[in-house]
């Protein structure tokens, strides 16, 4: 019953969404604190990757119970790819924390942010989330490889604000193979998220700067009719 299954499936997703959410936020907490903070009595330490294993354990088990409850499985998978990734990479996951908003809006009839902003906004979160995690990550697998330039949680801060932008200074940079596999990563979705945001700002003071019959909000030039 396909039907029943779709709802089954959405109901699913609804109730799971803030859960995952708050789960996605201790996973990114935790294995940045156990990343950076280096003091931290082995005790705790062990306490913080059992929580981050915990919950990465939690995503594995929601996706693999979508899967199972979509009505054409292999086509859920194809249709949501990102879903995967995520799953694959958990310090992506709470990219979608954005989601939430979005289906809070949804749900309204008149959304209250015009869609210009709603794009700014959930490209420029979105950017912040990515370049924290990008940084935590590579300064994990940079810092004691050889000859690596990327010794500090600074110099990881700075790189990922500079692939991000995709500026490439130059100057700190990845030297192992999943470093420079996360930066080509950083850099391609940099590009989709800073491409977003400057479009949508375009579209904003084009709208902005219009003539109210330009606009079509119904009202003509003054002292018509």
């Amino acid at each position: 019953m396909p039907l029943q299954d779709e709802r089954r499936l959405r109901e699913w997703e609804r109730r799971g969404s803030v859960p995952l959410s708050l789960a996605s936020l201790v996973f990114l907490v935790t294995y940045a604190v156990r990343v950076l903070a280096h003091g931290l009595p082995r005790d705790v330490r062990d306490l913080l990757l059992l929580i981050t294993v915990v919950t990465w354990a939690f995503f594995i088990a929601d996706y693999l119970l979508r899967v199972a409850v979509a009505p054409h499985r292999w086509s859920y998978v194809r249709r949501r790819w990102l879903d995967l990734v995520v799953v694959i990479m958990p310090l992506l996951r709470p990219l979608r924390i954005l989601q939430n908003y979005s289906t809070v809006q949804s749900r309204q009839e008149r959304p209250r942010l015009s869609l210009e902003a709603r794009v700014m906004s959930y490209a420029g979160l979105t950017t912040l989330l990515l370049g924290f995690a990008a940084s935590v990550q590579v300064y994990a697998t940079e810092r004691q490889a050889p000859g690596a330039t990327i010794r500090t949680y600074g110099d990881a801060v700075w790189w990922a604000c500079s692939a991000v932008t995709t500026t490439g200074y130059g100057d700190v940079v990845p030297v192992t193979a999943k470093g420079r596999l996360i930066g080509a990563g950083v850099m391609i979705l940099g590009v989709v998220l800073i491409g977003a945001v400057v479009g949508s700002f375009s579209s904003w003071l084009t709208k902005s700067f219009r003539r109210p019959e330009e606009r079509g909000d119904g009202q003509g030039p003054p002292g018509d009719g």
